[in-house]
């Protein structure tokens, strides 16, 4: 594997130029994934968006709000701005929450925006900035053994890191027994339900997996966890690599297609597998893909035996909520274990500053969102707080261990596993 060509410093990427109001580059780099005219356009700078965007509350900057990001893409569209690094670090700062979405009147398509922007960005960045991110995303996520690799040294090491890395990697967490790749179901069969069994999910969380299994067998499904899928691509997309997360999305589809139903019960995973349509053209899987809540909710879960006398919080994931648009589905099977008392979180929809790379690339915004969501969450006097999404799961345990609380984090998963048992 050879890694392209990094270019030095600010501005345009080498050979680019302004060609009729957009962007042309460099070899291996296309001005098709920067932001489109008509995505930018549906945006009227009415700023109801400002308050739900967390950096913008975090700073109070104009250029750190949705707004204020969509401006500053218009002027590189228009030639007014070069692709500098002040552009750079805007789209940086950005967590991808897609929030403001959710509040937009106008429905700007802003992950879309914020994905092409990165993309524009990416072949001016610096140049050792450009190979990490290479190794890591193209190189380490695209291949499943480097993955493998690298979880299980971060495990190794894990007692030598940096507190604030040594509580984001799960303690005990890797697992090695692999999953069946069929499961039968519990009593007649209703169809055939394929699962995404995903990158960081699968290695330091594959309890979570095992857990969505049984609870889709035991809801009358043969689960089958197909051979050759890879990873889903999200990241690589999120961080501008449209190229790879395209490849990846191709090798999925295949393999994922033959299936009935697709349950993901990582919501930023199944949010993007969600945007393959939009991608590669694959409406079809798109259209089968469901989050493991609404899959259940929409279908019936298992037999619920057994009680869990506990207060249990719901951590809506942003591409749960806000790119799925999903709220209730959790609550509601969450819900229906009996003994299980739902409480509320204050600042419902928050981000817990997670987003993927960014407790990594932005530690100190990570850090502040983090800290303010696990206060939250201890402030709920939940004894589990029930989160569906693996960079979440990492974040809230990571920042409730600072704080030395006793709320446990878990998959809903888990807790349906538990009260189903025969």
């Amino acid at each position: 594997m050879t890694p392209p060509a990094a270019s030095v410093g600010g501005g345009l990427p080498p050979g680019a130029r302004f060609a009729g109001g957009a962007v042309a580059g460099p070899p291996g780099w296309h001005a098709g994934d920067a932001p489109a005219d008509r995505d930018l356009a549906q945006c009227v700078a009415c700023g109801l968006c400002l308050p739900h965007c967390p950096t913008y509350r975090l700073t109070g900057l104009e250029v750190a709000s949705p707004r204020g990001r969509i401006a500053a893409m218009r002027q590189v569209a228009t030639g007014r701005r070069p692709l500098d690094r002040v552009f750079e670090q805007a789209m940086d700062l950005c967590l991808g929450c897609r929030a403001c979405e959710t509040a937009c009147p106008s429905q700007v398509p802003f992950g879309r925006l914020l994905e092409g922007a990165r993309a524009q960005a990416e072949p001016g960045r610096a140049a050792p900035a450009r190979l990490a991110r290479w190794i890591g995303l193209e190189g380490v996520l695209g291949h499943p053994p480097l993955l493998t690799g690298a979880a299980t040294l971060a495990s190794l090491a894990r007692p030598v890191l940096p507190p604030r890395l040594r509580r984001l990697v799960p303690a005990g967490r890797l697992r090695r027994r692999p999953l069946a790749a069929v499961t039968e179901p519990s009593g007649p069969r209703r169809g055939t339900v394929a699962v995404l069994r995903g990158c960081i999910q699968d290695l330091w969380y594959r309890d979570v997996n095992r857990a969505t299994v049984t609870v889709l067998a035991r809801a009358g499904w043969r689960v089958v966890v197909p051979a050759g899928q890879v990873c889903c691509g999200a990241l690589h997309a999120h961080y501008g690599h449209l190229d790879a997360a395209r490849r990846l999305a191709r090798r999925n589809h295949p393999v994922l297609a033959a299936a009935d139903h697709v349950v993901a019960n990582a919501a930023g995973c199944g949010a993007h597998l969600r945007s393959y349509g939009e991608l590669i053209g694959a409406d079809d899987l798109a259209a089968r893909v469901r989050d493991l809540s609404v899959f259940l909710d929409e279908h019936g879960g298992p037999p619920l035996r057994h009680r869990i006398e506990r207060r249990v919080a719901v951590h809506d994931a942003c591409h749960l909520l806000h790119a799925q648009r999903v709220r209730d589905a959790p609550r509601r099977v969450l819900g229906a274990i009996p003994g299980v008392e739902l409480v509320p979180l204050e600042e419902p929809g928050r981000c817990c500053g997670a987003a993927g790379l960014y407790n990594l690339l932005q530690p100190r915004m990570s850090a502040a969102l983090g800290a303010a969501r696990a206060e939250s969450v201890d402030r709920s006097r939940a004894a589990i707080v029930a989160v569906g999404n693996p960079g979440c799961a990492m974040q809230i345990g990571a920042q409730l261990a600072a704080r030395r609380s006793a709320v446990r984090v878990a998959h809903p998963a888990e807790l349906l596993a538990a009260a189903s048992r025969p």
